[in-house]
């Protein structure tokens, strides 16, 4: 890169930041979203009379400790490679199971590459545009009872990964349910000699990164993970036996296969979330209500990031 490539990046991203307040303020957005990877040293400085919500998007939480003003957050996002698009998506879902955002809330995103560290596209969207999905499940009432955000957020972060990488080069399909464990089991039939049986909650806790590698690995066996709402993971291997009965009553689009009609059908009688891998395209998609709430697709080669 050359002196004066960096000197446009810098002046961009720098134009980009201050004008995304104003472009906030005039549409009277609820919130900003930064993706803070994309940045160096620059800030947005928000004045203290504009009511405006900062919401960083990050792969890691290097960034947590600075930011301590109270209209500052940050969304952690899987650690894969994302499309712009992509890393505004998974942001806004967790946003949304956070209760950081409502639906109807307008909200200016800012987004680039983390690779030179600019930022290069602004663009405004309004909760209920195109993430209609998302807002027509609601807010506060958005993940069933007892389903923690937290799982969620580590649920998507491993499909994610999954998706992304596979499992030892090859591609790997996964189904993941959360919520309502009691009812999902019961509507359920074993494949396999259930590996999580005897074990105590601490030790079968998906927030345990101990764990992360022993449900990739069990991934790769048909059938589906059934969690708890807490993370404890009930089983895998599970055949989900619910379907259902009109598939055109919940919208899904042609092309999907058994593991997603299955996510579908077990989210339409029970309180639960699913997340379901494509083992064909990478692609992470995410079921409430017999419903597609959101998807994250892989990112192809020479996409920019």
């Amino acid at each position: 890169m050359t002196s004066d490539d960096s000197t446009s990046q810098t002046n961009t991203t720098q134009s980009l930041l201050r004008h995304a307040v104003s472009v906030a303020r005039d549409c009277h957005a609820n919130a900003i979203f930064v993706y803070s990877d994309a940045l160096e040293n620059q800030q947005i400085e928000l004045d203290a009379d504009h009511d405006c919500r900062l919401i960083y998007i990050t792969k890691s939480s290097a960034d947590n400790h600075r930011l301590s003003n109270h209209r500052q957050r940050y969304i952690r996002v899987p650690d894969v490679n994302l499309s712009r698009f992509g890393q505004v998506k998974i942001a806004m879902f967790l946003a949304l199971s956070s209760n950081l955002i409502q639906r109807d809330d307008t909200v200016v995103c800012l987004t680039g590459s983390s690779e030179k560290h600019s930022i290069d596209t602004l663009f405004v969207t309004k909760v209920g545009d195109e993430f209609d999905s998302m807002a027509a499940i609601g807010t506060s009432e958005y993940l069933p009872e007892g389903v923690s955000a937290e799982v969620i957020d580590r649920i998507v972060a491993i499909a994610a990964e999954l998706g992304s990488e596979g499992r030892e080069g090859k591609a790997v399909g996964a189904l993941f349910v959360i919520g309502d464990a009691e009812r999902v089991v019961s509507l359920s039939k074993q494949l396999i000699i259930n590996p999580f049986r005897g074990y105590s909650g601490e030790e079968r806790n998906v927030l345990d990164p101990a764990l992360e590698e022993t449900v990739k690995e069990l991934s790769t066996i048909d059938g589906a993970f059934i969690l708890r709402g807490d993370g404890i993971i009930e089983t895998c291997g599970a055949y989900l036996k619910t379907s259902l009965r009109d598939e055109e009553e919940y919208s899904l689009p042609r092309g999907l296969g058994a593991r997603h009609h299955s996510a579908a059908g077990v989210t339409a009688v029970t309180n639960s979330v699913a997340v379901a891998v494509s083992e064909s395209t990478g692609t992470v998609t995410i079921f409430a209500n017999g419903k597609i709430v959101t998807e994250l697709e892989k990112l192809r080669a020479g996409t920019p990031r």
